[in-house]
């Protein structure tokens, strides 16, 4: 079986400007900066033929490049009990396009349609019982985080090996995104 998931990876400089901010929260867990991406869609555990079936669908998507920017941090989960840290996507309209089109070629591909709102962001870490304040913190001294403006000119589909010392991401396959018209 294949954990699967559906991402934009993010250039090397901002990945660069993304570690920079990592540290400074007892009980984080930060992802490597090597893993740091934006999700389209998490498919989950399938078999190899659902895998080429999605890798089929996924290679018929037909979207325009796009730029966008990564701006501010948050946390999701609630103010007693935070679990992830990220940074948020500033980003066009064509990135919510692209998402329904993955998440329409996952469909296409025998999965369920995604049912939670998209959300664009770059997870920073995990957290375990970080301290509130040191959390607030941190939200404060980040909250004006903005990188400048990228390119997004393809995306990919991974594989996740859970290990005990984090995920492993491995990119199966890459999907290149059409030239913006004119």
């Amino acid at each position: 079986m294949l954990r699967l998931f559906v991402a934009i990876p993010p250039p090397e400089p901002i990945r660069d400007r993304l570690a920079a901010l990592q540290g400074g929260v007892p009980g984080a867990r930060w992802v490597e900066p090597e893993n740091l991406h934006l999700t389209l869609r998490f498919v989950g555990e399938v078999d190899d033929h659902r895998a080429r079936d999605l890798d089929a669908e996924l290679t018929r998507i037909r979207a325009p490049a796009f730029d966008l920017a990564l701006a501010g941090v948050d946390f999701f989960g609630t103010e007693r009990r935070p679990t992830t840290l990220w940074a948020g996507v500033d980003g066009p309209p064509a990135l919510a396009h692209l998402r329904d089109k993955v998440d329409r070629a996952a469909v296409a591909a025998g999965f369920e349609p995604d049912a939670r709102k998209f959300k664009p962001h770059v997870t920073l870490a995990r957290l375990k019982q970080a301290p509130r304040e040191r959390l607030g913190r941190w939200l404060a001294d980040h909250g004006l985080f903005r990188t400048e403006t990228f390119h997004v000119d393809g995306f990919s589909l991974y594989r996740s090996d859970l290990t005990d010392n984090g995920p492993i991401y491995q990119e199966l396959a890459g999907y290149p995104l059409e030239p913006p018209a004119d």
